[in-house]
């Protein structure tokens, strides 16, 4: 994706808190999704954040200042969710984007700016749905140095799959259990069996995990039974959001043979509040490439564009708040951060391999990264990863705790962010998800 004046890293908004050094949603930015005020008796619709603010696209859309493709796309996004927005595709997401920019610059028309600054509300004074009507849930596993740190824990003398370096592999997940950032969750229950065990037991999960993800929403569809080629993937993805696949990994290391993980991976998936469209992310694109000495991809999964460019560098970070953090009022403990263009896989090869048997993706489908871990121990994006296994116990400094797996009160953060010199610094905001005890102990 080439750039283009959105991208300007002078560009200054009208709103003073755009502008603010560290700001996750300057005007460079506008991630969507959906949200109301908190405790109004209202519908839920699109909004557009800019610096502390939510810009509300249904008071924008009624306003009447925008016209065209650009208005038609507000319509969309008015919704309680934004499935109408996904489904009209890159030209549509564009324009839209492109009125808000001009809208919110410092030298904006002033009618404009009266319109857009009437139909601004407050972040801290929102609350936010999941942005879409998920269809379908997909998480795919394309970080070689997670599979290759969790393979040594489950098969030490084969930690990588086969098939792992030919295709960017996945599971079918479960739509109905995808939450909204701030969603508490029970600890799960079900059946674990223990080293040297004869017989598996029953009960909540000992070894609950998170799994530091990127998600992205697919625009448009395609028709059953017609493959996405790769030259076309990104033009049916509408942009990405943080994501946190939590993981009970005692259930899911004895369940996952021969099919693959249930029950341990579908009892709750966090996602961000907002949707960092392509287009803003389009100055962090950066080359990909299998080394050399590896298999290549094979050619409907390669193409001079992702080549080019198919990577996105997202710096991202992992932070644990236990209750003995809130209590003694300290900030958390950060575990570790790595950065996404590490992935073996790119977004438009996991896009390509789900739909090249002629699998339909709908609008609002999501698909997740899997666990994105660099190369080094201080990069691994799930705990599992950082404690070997259990068999090591991390140090939380703030409050002087340690962790093997998390605990009931314990709340995990992911952040994510892109800045580089030359370009302006953009945000994803936060993923956050507090792990409640068992039901029934």
């Amino acid at each position: 994706m080439e750039l283009n004046h959105t991208h300007d890293a002078s560009a200054r908004s009208w709103l003073a808190s755009a502008n603010e050094p560290g700001c996750d949603f300057p005007i460079q930015n506008l991630p969507f999704g959906v949200f109301r005020r908190r405790g109004a008796d209202e519908p839920f619709r699109g909004g557009v954040a800019i610096g502390d603010q939510v810009i509300d696209l249904a008071a924008v859309s009624a306003s009447g200042v925008l016209d065209g493709l650009a208005a038609d796309a507000a319509r969309a996004a008015a919704q309680p969710a934004l499935n109408g927005l996904m489904a009209m595709g890159p030209a549509a997401w564009r324009a839209l984007r492109h009125a808000l920019f001009a809208a919110l610059r410092h030298d904006a028309d002033a009618t404009v700016v009266s319109a857009l600054h009437a139909g601004l509300v407050p972040q801290s004074a929102v609350e936010h749905s999941v942005p879409t009507r998920i269809g379908d849930y997909t998480d795919f596993y394309t970080s070689i140095h997670h599979a290759r740190n969790v393979g040594r824990v489950i098969r030490p003398d084969d930690p990588l799959t086969p098939n792992f370096q030919w295709i960017p592999i996945a599971y079918h997940g479960r739509a109905s259990s995808v939450v909204i950032s701030g969603t508490p969750f029970h600890r799960p229950h079900g059946q674990a069996m223990a080293p040297g065990a004869s017989a598996p037991v029953y009960g909540p999960c000992r070894r609950l995990d998170y799994e530091l993800e990127m998600g992205f929403y697919v625009g448009p569809g395609n028709a059953l039974g017609q493959p996405i080629p790769i030259g076309e993937a990104e033009q049916h993805i509408f942009g990405m959001c943080l994501l946190n696949d939590w993981s009970a990994r005692d259930h899911q290391f004895w369940e996952m043979a021969p099919l693959g993980p249930f029950l341990g991976k579908n009892f709750c998936t966090t996602v961000s509040p907002w949707i960092v469209t392509l287009e803003a992310l389009a100055p962090y694109r950066v080359p990909f490439a299998h080394p050399a000495d590896e298999p290549q991809p094979l050619p409907y999964l390669d193409s001079p564009a992702n080549s080019a460019q198919g990577g996105v560098d997202v710096q991202l970070e992992v932070l644990l708040e236990s209750a003995q953090h809130r209590a003694k009022g300290v900030a958390p403990d950060r575990l570790s951060a790595t950065s996404f263009r590490h992935q073996y896989w790119t977004i438009a090869q996991m896009l390509t391999q789900h739909a090249n048997n002629g699998c339909n993706l709908q609008p609002g489908d999501l698909l997740g990264t899997g666990t994105i871990s660099g190369p080094t121990y201080e990069e691994a994006g799930a705990i599992v990863e950082l404690s070997l296994g259990g068999t090591r116990q991390i140090p939380l400094a703030a409050t002087g705790e340690t962790r093997s797996f998390l605990e009931d009160g314990d709340t995990v953060v992911l952040r994510g962010w892109c800045e580089k010199p030359g370009a302006a610094r953009i945000g994803f905001g936060e993923c956050r998800g507090e792990v409640l005890p068992a039901i029934g102990g």
